[in-house]
């Protein structure tokens, strides 16, 4: 009997003294709609972080995108988010506009990943085949608030437009806009996501579209943090040419909340599994390490700092 309630003394003793050693952590990560680019790679990411991080335990959501997942971060529902670094920033410096009644004080950034391309694609029969031609048209701009509707109205005001010189304005997640293109009852659709995104590759391959370019004087009028880019020849059916757009850089971003140990496993296991990520979806080919410490509007999290400092990319 003794020895019994020695046994289970010493037991009770050893769980006291080590309590985080078992305990279980969880991990949401926020990423986007299903039909988008965030979402496989937000599954991938959470498969690897489910197989490698001790005692911890994942769940992927689909999202409104990069405005909501910001959101649910400061409100402590989420320990990792996508979002476009145009977002961010507002989000940081609370521009109710772009629908940050505050300034969301929790966010830390984990890393860069890749650029968003702004790719603006309408139906052949449509007739548009300039940013010119959408006047009158109809055209969906992404999920209200969302950061590709961000990105819509920045590009329209630079090209000396606004929702108002539209046919109509579709405020529609990226699979419901390339239904109603199918079914002739949508002219255009304004997609902010990685190259060959899923929808977009769907429209093409059962309709003939138009890629409609955003020239170069154009991004220069919007300015940092968006960038020139090239939609190469062929990333979606019946696309025989380059064609010229905007890009703006995505991050990975958690909150001050999520621990320092927990956010370096976070980072490390993000830039350790690149190949995972590229065999997600073709964007994580264009996540490099190189540039992940680089560029963000918010603070780095202590944690993802202690793995660029690791890696050489921090002094």
């Amino acid at each position: 009997m003794k020895r019994t309630i020695f046994g289970a003394a010493a037991a009770l003793a050893l769980a006291a003294s080590a309590p985080c050693a078992h305990a279980q952590s969880f991990i949401n990560v926020l990423t986007g709609g299903t039909s988008g680019v965030y979402y496989p790679l937000g599954v991938a990411i959470g498969k690897i972080y489910g197989d490698k991080i001790p005692n911890v335990k994942t769940q992927v959501q689909a999202t409104k995108a990069s405005v909501e997942n910001l959101i649910l971060l400061q409100q402590g529902r989420g320990e990792l988010a996508f979002t476009l670094g145009d977002s961010l920033k507002a989000a940081w410096d609370g521009e109710e506009e772009a629908g940050f009644k505050n300034k969301l004080d929790k966010l830390r950034t984990i890393g860069a990943i890749y650029p968003n391309y702004i790719q603006i694609v309408a139906t052949a029969e449509s007739g548009i085949k300039t940013l010119a031609d959408l006047k009158g048209k109809s055209l969906s701009v992404g999920a209200p608030k969302s950061g590709t509707e961000l990105n819509s109205r920045a590009i329209l005001a630079a090209a000396g437009m606004s929702y108002k010189d539209l046919g109509k304005v579709e405020y529609l997640p990226f699979a419901e806009s390339v239904d109603l293109m199918k079914n002739r009852q949508l002219g255009a659709t304004l997609q902010s996501a990685g190259l060959g995104v899923a929808s977009l590759k769907d429209l093409s391959t059962s309709a003939s579209i138009t890629v409609v370019s955003v020239p170069k004087e154009t991004v220069d009028k919007i300015g940092p943090p968006f960038i020139s880019a090239t939609i190469p020849a062929n990333t979606y059916t019946g696309q025989d040419k380059d064609v010229p757009t905007a890009a703006v850089v995505n991050y990975l971003v958690t909150s001050s909340a999520v621990s320092d140990d927990l956010a370096y496993q976070m980072t490390k296991l993000v830039y350790e599994s690149l190949p995972e990520l590229a065999n997600a979806h073709a964007a994580g080919k264009e996540i490099k390490l190189e540039t992940a410490a680089t560029g963000s509007p918010v603070p780095l999290h202590p944690g993802a700092i202690r793995y660029y400092k690791e890696k050489g990319l921090i002094k």
